[in-house]
């Protein structure tokens, strides 16, 4: 067993130094330690095996050095020949390449000096060609920013629009690309911002320069309006030469107009402004533009009309004392003839930012203020001629905007509304002078001295009387100073009426139908107010009240001639179907009606006084003989005034001279009914007597012709035959007769026959009146008792009946 182990052992040393041999020095430690792994005192055996291998090589190696020595010695001694035939062999080599470096080194020179320049071309033309690609960019680049500088936006922008799409895509991956492409949308914001300034200031602009602009649009249309006056004019005369060209130019002619006026004519065309010569409008354009190519077009639309509209409400928005000037119309007209002026050039000068639509809208919002402003302001003026004034700029105005395409028909029909008040400021303005025409007035005829005088006064007033003149001069006219006056007034009327009716586009029926109801309303409400106050002025006595009479006579006889003004005026027949007829024959008959009831009553006022002067002694015994003396002065009244009454028409007079009498009778009847007179003596019923019998002669001494027989004395004829009652003391004849059409005291009431015998018995019995039928006395006063319970009998009959 002990030999085993051995040959096992020897076996793996010589596997073992197998391995270190054929293995790599640096893989040899694994195979050494499992020397050491094995049996103890193995590495004993293995160094000794070790040593035994390395004896044997070492012999192996002796014996082949052995055998090769005398070949190496001879290959040495070969060697050592050779040497010296290889160091001479060195050194031509070495002077060979001595000789070749010097003769290569210019020819290595110029080889790397012609790649250095051949790199240098190959980099130079790719760095042409790299530029040719970024030349164009920056050239479009430098582009837009000299565009921008010079404010040129729209074209930057289609600069800016060609740098994206076809430049800096070419050239996309170098860094200045990146930075330009980053840099464009801010200049684009930049642009927007910048187009959005410019459109501000612009729409300032217009705001300061629409008076301006209105101002010279309404200018144009006025002097449009002008040329065709003139030319209809020229055309209604039958002129074979125009006044005016075409053109506006004024022709050297024979006809009037001078080389210079035609000059100065026209030059003044030559200087007729436009709104593009007052407004810069390329903001707008550019903004428009821009905002189109940065697709933002609508919002720019939204805001550009948001801003009008604005404006538009600022421009309608009137002074608060516009009416108390022609200025403040003219200016407020200008501004909104101003705006719509712009935006008329607007709508036709641009595609969409405004549209019909927009502006028909904005000018119907604005035709509605304007309207609203107007009704306001033109309410306020008491001035005929500011309304005038008025009338014409709407006018203007209305033809203006007519001319650019808007409606105005509202504005024609406000018109009418402010021809009423311009009638009524007209009323007011001749209402004034009526009552200084009045108050001025002598009323009395007017003198003429001369031919000349009486010349100037028809001249003033149609007056033909051919008794008058056929008369001598100095003479008289009947009617006085205030009579042409009027008339020439209501003429003034006329024409300051006609004023307002031109220009309105209306024919000549609808402007005679105008002119009449204007007139009518100065006729029957102005005039007649004046003359209904002048009547019922304290200070105005009988004598003026008759002048008034006969002016207002002569003023209705010249209506027929205000016709015939008017028809010539207006060229409409008079007998046209639906032609007004002036009311002024009622005016003139109301005042006249009214001045002959205030001379009724001033004379019955007259008559009052007079009678307030009696001073009767009602239980006098006896009559004094003689009329009264108030009476005697209220008849020598009544026969100065009813002489002045000649003049009169007739029935004027006689009805002043029967009104007065009646007056008189019923005033005098009244004295002696009256409820504080409590006695009556039949002294006092004679002198009474005497006053009426006064009268009576006065009425029969006919104050006043034209009475048919004794009509006038019939005034008296109730209180004559209560007198002749009373006097002759007739009571069976009155009492029998009663009732009867042939009572000889008919007039007689028994009322009032009753009031005054009641009157008298009492005073009978106080005052023992008769003494003179004392024998009597007891019959008398039967008779007195009787008759008084037939007079109450008849009174109560009379009650019952009723």
């Amino acid at each position: 067993m002990a030999e085993n182990e051995t040959l096992e052992s020897i076996t793996e040393h010589e596997r073992i130094l197998q391995e270190i041999e054929s293995t790599d020095t640096a893989c040899v430690g694994p195979t050494l330690r499992s020397v050491y792994d094995d049996q103890p005192n193995a590495h004993k055996r293995f160094m000794e095996k070790l040593d035994a291998r390395i004896r044997n090589h070492d012999r192996e190696i002796e014996k082949m050095c052995n055998f090769h020595h005398q070949g190496f010695v001879d290959a040495i001694t070969e060697l050592l020949k050779v040497r010296a035939d290889a160091e001479k062999l060195m050194g031509q080599v070495t002077d060979t390449n001595q000789r070749l470096q010097e003769a290569g080194r210019e020819v290595t020179a110029q080889t790397e000096e012609v790649i250095r320049c051949r790199l240098q071309q190959r980099n130079m033309a790719t760095t042409v060609e790299k530029l040719q690609l970024c030349i164009p960019a920056l050239e479009m680049y430098s582009k837009l920013k000299e565009q921008l500088e010079s404010k040129r936006y729209y074209a930057a922008l289609k600069t800016m629009e060609q740098l994206e799409n076809v430049y800096i895509p070419r050239v996309s991956k170098y860094r200045f690309c990146q930075i330009m492409a980053e840099t464009l949308p801010k200049l684009r914001e930049e642009i927007k911002e910048i187009s959005m300034s410019d459109l501000k200031d612009f729409l300032e602009s217009i705001r300061k320069h629409s008076d301006k602009i209105g101002e010279t649009a309404m200018r144009q249309a006025q002097q449009h309006r002008t040329f065709i006056s003139a030319m209809q004019k020229q055309a209604s005369l039958g002129c074979t030469k125009p006044l005016y060209s075409l053109n506006g130019r004024t022709p050297t002619q024979h006809n009037g107009l001078h080389r210079e006026e035609g000059a100065e004519e026209e030059e003044s065309e030559e200087q007729v402004l436009t709104a593009q010569d007052l407004v810069d409008f390329s903001p707008v354009y550019r903004c428009l533009h821009i905002y189109t190519v940065l697709g933002d077009r609508d919002s720019f639309e939204n805001y550009y009309r948001k801003q009008r509209k604005k404006q538009a409400r600022l421009v309608l928005q009137p002074q608060s004392n516009m009416h108390e000037t022609v200025e403040g119309y003219r200016k407020y007209f200008n501004q909104i003839v101003g705006f719509f002026v712009v935006e008329d050039h607007i709508l036709h000068a641009t595609q969409g930012l405004v549209t019909r639509a927009f502006t028909d809208e904005l000018w119907n919002m604005a035709l509605s203020k304007i309207i609203a402003v107007l009704r306001t302001h033109s309410s306020y003026c008491s001035d005929p001629d500011l309304v005038l004034e008025l009338k014409n700029m709407i006018v203007i105005f209305a033809d203006t905007l007519q001319g650019y395409g808007f409606t105005v028909n509202r504005l024609f029909d406000l018109l009418f509304e402010i021809r009423d008040q311009y009638n009524e400021t007209l009323l007011k303005k001749w209402a004034l002078v009526f009552r200084e025409i009045f108050e001025q007035d002598n009323y009395s005829p007017i003198p003429v001295e001369t031919e000349e005088e009486y010349k100037s006064v028809i001249s003033r007033f149609p007056f033909h009387e051919a008794e008058i003149e056929k008369q001598p001069f100095p003479k008289k006219l009947p009617m006085s100073q205030s009579v042409p006056q009027i008339y020439t007034q209501v003429k003034e009327f006329i024409y300051a009426s006609l004023k307002f009716s031109e220009s309105l586009h209306r024919s000549s029926t609808e402007i005679d139908d105008m002119l009449r109801k204007s007139t009518n309303l100065l006729l029957t409400r102005t005039l007649s107010g004046c003359l209904q106050n002048l009547i019922k002025k304290p200070h105005i006595g009988l004598t003026e009240l008759v002048q008034i009479i006969i002016n207002t006579t002569h003023l209705e006889q010249a209506c027929r001639y205000l016709e015939d003004f008017i028809t010539n005026i207006t060229n409409v027949s008079p007998e046209t179907i639906h032609t007004t007829r002036l009311y002024g024959l009622a005016t003139f008959k109301d005042a006249r009606h009214a001045a002959e009831g205030e001379i009724y009553t001033k004379l019955n006022q007259k008559i009052d006084e007079f009678i307030q002067l009696a001073d009767y002694e009602w239980g006098m015994s006896e009559s004094d003989g003689r009329a009264s003396g108030y009476l005697m002065d209220l008849i020598n009244f009544l026969r100065s005034t009813f002489q002045v009454f000649t003049h009169l028409p007739g029935k004027v007079a006689q009805t002043a001279c029967m009104s007065a009498c009646k007056h008189l009778a019923s005033s005098l009847l009244q004295m002696l009914l009256d409820p504080d007179l409590k006695q009556i003596s039949l002294g006092a019923i004679q002198q009474f007597n005497l006053d009426v019998i006064q009268c009576e002669l006065f009425a029969s001494s006919e104050p006043v012709p034209g009475f048919q027989g004794d009509t006038l004395q019939l005034a008296f004829i109730d209180l004559r035959q209560l007198l002749d009652l009373f006097m002759v003391w007739d009571w069976s004849t009155y009492l029998a007769d009663y009732g009867q059409p042939t009572s000889k005291y008919l007039r007689v009431n028994p009322s009032t026959a009753l009031a005054l015998l009641e009157k008298m018995k009492d005073t009978s019995k106080k005052n023992n009146i008769f003494s003179q039928f004392r024998k009597n006395d007891r019959d008398k006063q039967k008779l007195i008792e009787t008759v008084v319970k037939q007079l109450r009998s008849l009174v109560n009959g009379m009650s019952q009946h009723s």
